[in-house]
């Protein structure tokens, strides 16, 4: 029997928000496992350009694509302008993410809906573009641990990811029997931007295995998911335990 990730060899997979972080391990994984790689990124080019010659190391073919996701008409035409590039795709992942501090007496319809633009709207209008197009193939989410929990300085953010959440499952229903859709919920992986690892490190008394995960832990959950072919309508939570944790009762 074949390994799970061969079914990815010789596939296509477009990734938003490909160029650091997350979205750029997730990348180079699904590189590693024989999958072409297109690479979407707003304005960090050269940091899109090196992920791709890092991918192509593998012998497959990567490209780079500019779109910014909080502009309605590039986020339209963006899947149209990947397959018209790298031709048919199989995969879509949903990276790309915007992590602003918020409160709820803070936010307006402004602000609200520039975070719910990239991190909910444009995963919709990706996620009907690449169905129409693919017919067969698998979409990923990043959604956010924090989906099971409040987080009231992140308030924007939470409610994009919430949103993001439900439409996985609306489009694991609409989009199928073709289409598989699921979703990656990570937990304490990087820092937010502005902080290093220390930070990190005061926060893993928090989860059940005591330390921190890695970016190497979501994108094997992405490349599990793009593999499982029986498998529709999920979110996998990779937080180390975080949210069992905080939902236990502890006696004092």
């Amino acid at each position: 029997m074949d390994r799970p990730n061969s079914r990815l060899h010789g596939k296509t997979a477009f990734i938003t928000g490909a160029a650091k972080r997350l979205g750029r391990i997730t990348a180079l994984t699904l590189a590693d496992a024989g999958c072409n790689v297109i690479v979407h990124y707003n304005r960090s080019e050269a940091d899109a350009l090196d992920t791709v010659r890092e991918a192509e190391k593998n012998g497959v073919k990567a490209w780079s694509l500019s779109a910014d996701l909080t502009d309605s008409e590039e986020t339209i035409t963006l899947v149209d302008r990947a397959s018209d590039m790298a031709g048919h795709i199989d995969y879509l992942v949903n990276n790309a993410s915007v992590f602003p501090e918020s409160r709820l007496a803070d936010i307006d319809m402004n602000s609200l809906g520039g975070i719910l633009a990239v991190n909910s709207y444009a995963p919709l209008v990706l996620s009907r573009s690449f169905a129409r197009q693919a017919k067969k193939g698998a979409i990923v989410n990043i959604i956010d641990n924090r989906v099971d929990r409040i987080d009231l300085i992140h308030t924007a953010y939470q409610l994009s990811k919430n949103m993001l959440r439900t439409l996985t499952e609306m489009t694991a229903v609409e989009f199928a029997p073709g289409i598989r859709v699921n979703g990656v919920a990570p937990g304490l992986i990087l820092p937010p931007p502005g902080k290093d690892v220390r930070y990190l490190g005061g926060l893993t008394k928090r989860t059940l295995l005591g330390r921190h995960g890695s970016p190497e832990d979501i994108a094997e959950a992405v490349l599990y998911l793009l593999s499982a072919e029986f498998v529709t309508g999920q979110v996998i939570v990779v937080d180390g335990g975080e949210n069992l944790k905080r939902a236990t009762y502890q006696k004092e």
